[in-house]
């Protein structure tokens, strides 16, 4: 067998999607002082899961943000990394100016909303103006300097759930998503002469489960 050939097929094998689930769980972050780390993330209103103490040297304490299946961990003798060097941690929310005054209003140094007119370019203030999916930013740190990146994302792109179903992490994402919907039908119903559609919760639950799945939604 050829090396080509063989190089051919290790890459086919590697594009092919896993069989076995690799959730991620955790993110550990580098901090210089875990008290006020801990008090910083508790005022944002992340849950605290864990604060566990092993001697002097060895502490664990284990944050969830609101919505999130991924936690932090950060304390003692968990990285050798230099505290405050963890740059971008990406936090998805569904609308980014709710997220941006919540954070605000817990004290969260949070900078002003920005958005980009192409992947990788330069970032141009405020929202994006037709509230693409994946365009709008904003950032924050804790009082270390790790640094978060809030991004809005309303709608997948294609294959990125890998067939899972639509869930919503709180009440303002799936408000934020039947609100996107609604106005989606609106335009459904205009297309069909104005009619009102009797059918509207099989329409709506069609257009969210699409949308999270980042499939193509009903007309």
């Amino acid at each position: 067998m050829s090396d080509a050939l063989t190089a051919n097929q290790a890459a086919v094998e590697t594009g092919k999607a896993a069989s076995n689930d690799l959730k991620l769980e955790v993110v550990v972050i580098p901090v210089s002082d875990v008290d006020r780390a801990k008090a910083f993330y508790a005022k944002l209103g992340w849950r605290l899961d864990a604060d566990f103490v092993n001697g002097e040297a060895f502490r664990v304490v284990q944050f969830t943000p609101p919505g999130s299946p991924t936690s932090i961990h950060f304390g003692k003798g968990l990285t050798s990394a230099a505290s405050g060097s963890y740059e971008k941690l990406y936090l998805i929310v569904s609308d980014i100016e709710a997220a941006c005054a919540e954070l605000i209003s817990r004290g969260a140094d949070v900078s002003d909303i920005f958005h980009r007119t192409t992947v990788g370019g330069s970032p141009v203030p405020g929202v994006d103006p037709e509230r693409r999916t994946y365009n709008s930013f904003a950032t924050f740190s804790d009082p270390d300097g790790n640094s978060w990146l809030l991004q809005e994302i309303t709608a997948r792109l294609p294959g990125r759930l890998d067939g899972a179903p639509a869930i919503y992490g709180s009440v303002t994402e799936l408000q934020a998503a039947l609100i996107r919907a609604a106005t989606a039908h609106g335009e459904h119903e205009k297309r069909n002469g104005g009619r009102h559609d009797e059918n509207w919760p099989a329409w709506y639950a069609e257009y969210m489960v699409a949308e999270a799945a980042g499939k193509p939604l009903p007309q």
